[in-house]
């Protein structure tokens, strides 16, 4: 018998049906069977509130996954925590580092974990930390670190781990949620901060070369050269996917395009969309 798959966006920056609200960030509900988990949790409280607005029960989750430590992916922790205060979080260790972005103008702000937050994971909270691939449970896999093996992709931003931004941040802490079908996968991104390409590929050796379906998060291409960009599409073709939703901090132009050359799977995915996949 097959079951079903849903994921259910909770935050994101556009928002989907009528009484919901958005911010920049990404939290993704997602059920299998008979586990459910958040990927990602937004930047405030949001995640809950529009949780309660769409009746589901945050309390009954069974883990949560960082997809990496900036604010706008880990925001959400502390409430979460009031709400379901054993649940494991899965999270690469660079998480808990300082992390700064650096404008065009040469300004620094901070953009990691909340201080509060990563003191209460490393003061009892229970966490996972996932170096390499993890199993979080039956079918739904964390990869743990990417290689960087595709010359063309960065992580997207000038990204440093001092305020006086002399260190670059690699962000090794980039992670994807893979949600394994049968015979073919879903890919759950937070940002690609190790590249979509670089994804796909460890994706494919990761799961013994199962093609990927549908992939679902931030591609982070918004300061992507054309080139990157083209390359990002060719690959996205070649996977043959049946549902591609690029959002968050894909970038508007790098958006544009995608939807150009996917019209026919290029979905929307505000707050309040529902994917659903059969697992056989």
């Amino acid at each position: 018998m097959s079951e079903s798959v849903r994921i259910t966006v909770l935050v994101e920056n556009s928002v989907q049906r009528h009484g919901l609200v958005a911010e920049h960030g990404l939290s993704l509900h997602v059920r299998t069977g008979r586990h459910c988990l958040l990927f990602d949790t937004g930047q405030t409280d949001l995640a809950l509130i529009n949780a309660e607005t769409l009746g589901i029960k945050l309390d009954r989750i069974d883990a949560i996954v960082l997809s990496h430590g900036h604010y706008d992916h880990t925001g959400g922790l502390a409430t979460i925590f009031d709400a379901v205060p054993n649940v494991p979080v899965y999270l690469h260790p660079s998480a808990f580092e300082h992390k700064y972005s650096k404008s065009p103008t040469g300004e620094t702000r901070f953009i990691g974990m909340n201080p509060k937050t990563a003191q209460a994971l490393h003061g009892g909270r229970k966490y996972v930390e996932t170096i390499g691939r993890t199993r979080a449970f039956d079918g739904v896999l964390v990869t743990g670190e990417i290689p960087r093996a595709t010359t063309l992709e960065d992580t997207g931003g000038a990204f440093f781990l001092d305020a006086d931004a002399t260190r670059p941040d690699p962000l090794m802490d980039d992670q994807a949620l893979v949600i394994d079908l049968g015979r073919s996968v879903v890919l759950l991104l937070g940002c690609a901060h190790a590249g979509v390409v670089n994804t796909l590929d460890h994706v494919r050796h990761l799961t013994g070369g199962k093609p990927v379906c549908a992939v679902i998060g931030g591609l982070h291409l918004g300061s992507a050269s054309e080139e990157r960009i083209q390359l990002t599409i060719v690959r996205l073709r070649a996977a043959n996917l049946d549902g591609l939703a690029p959002v968050h901090c894909t970038g508007w132009p790098a958006t544009a395009q995608l939807w150009q050359a996917f019209p026919n799977i290029c979905r929307p995915a505000g707050v309040g969309t529902v994917f659903e996949f059969k697992r056989t």
